[in-house]
């Protein structure tokens, strides 16, 4: 019962091989599905002024990196008056405008959950070509401007949070707010009790100090074991680099929880929308 529920709300992004009319069909059960969770909806609570990039993301035109290109460009005016200054800031009472068109401030925090696949990586655009969820996302009618919440490298995957709120996005990334992620490795070679008191104690990698990170053995088959691995800082490739530090050769690596969220069943390759979360404190 429960997976067929997930089924009926999830949005594949399996695209490259569909029709125009499964692109349609899903697009508008995609919009059904988010008329629903706007209804429950977080508002966003920006400051009172802001930086011009940030206004334009919030906004939906773009990436904070990407907005500061259009404002040099010469693209954006803000009351009428053509600014190229990216540090130049507005309040949400400035009429800001891009190519002309005024923007109207996108004041309702929505969140995503996806499935991501190895092989696949997290970014708007990949100078060498390679496949990116952005690109899928695109490909599937989603043309919200969101931003990822954590990235996950080129070979791992499960859990990615997708959200058009760059400060919640901050929040459950910051290493201060300590928001626990939870991830399955499935790893070669004997994980002895001495290398998961060197986790627990906090490694130091390449004069990188981590954070105590909790390690528990799962199951362990033909020399593999599956540990489940948990921490809360979120460093760049933090489980891979403290796993090799102990030296343990992870083969596999998926993300299953970020805070509150959960991979659940969803299956692999799906987004599903769901009702932003608070952060317990």
């Amino acid at each position: 019962m429960l997976a067929s529920r997930i089924f009926r709300r999830c949005i594949t992004i399996k695209s490259t091989r569909l029709t125009p009319e499964q692109i349609a069909e899903k697009t508008k059960y995609r919009n059904k599905v988010s008329t629903k969770a706007a209804a429950n909806s977080v508002p966003i609570a920006p400051t009172n002024v802001m930086r011009l990039a940030k206004r334009l993301a919030l906004s939906g035109v773009s990436s904070r990196r990407e907005a500061e290109k259009i404002i040099q460009d010469g693209r954006v005016t803000v009351n009428g008056f053509v600014v190229n200054n990216v540090a130049h800031n507005v309040t949400l009472k400035d009429l800001v405008t891009v190519d002309e068109q005024p923007l109207m401030f996108k004041d309702e925090r929505r969140v995503w959950i996806a499935h991501k696949l190895p092989g696949e990586l997290v970014t708007t655009n990949d100078p060498q070509g390679r496949p990116t969820i952005m690109d899928r996302l695109k490909k599937m009618g989603m043309r919200n401007h969101v931003m990822a919440v954590g990235r996950l490298d080129f070979n791992t995957e499960g859990l990615l949070l997708l959200t058009n709120d760059g400060a919640y996005a901050r929040e459950l990334e910051h290493p201060k707010f300590e928001v626990q992620r939870t991830y399955r490795a499935l790893v070669r070679g004997q994980v002895l009790p001495s290398k998961i008191a060197e986790l627990q104690k906090g490694a130091v990698v390449d004069g990188v100090k981590y954070r105590p990170i909790e390690v528990k053995i799962e199951s362990t088959k033909d020399k593999d074991s599956w540990l489940q691995v948990k921490l809360s800082e979120g460093k760049n490739r933090e489980v891979r680099k403290a796993l090799a530090h102990v030296r343990l050769i992870v083969k596999r690596l998926i993300r299953i929880e970020y805070g509150p969220y959960r991979l659940a069943d969803l299956p692999k390759g799906y987004v599903l929308e769901v009702q932003p979360k608070a952060l317990s404190n």
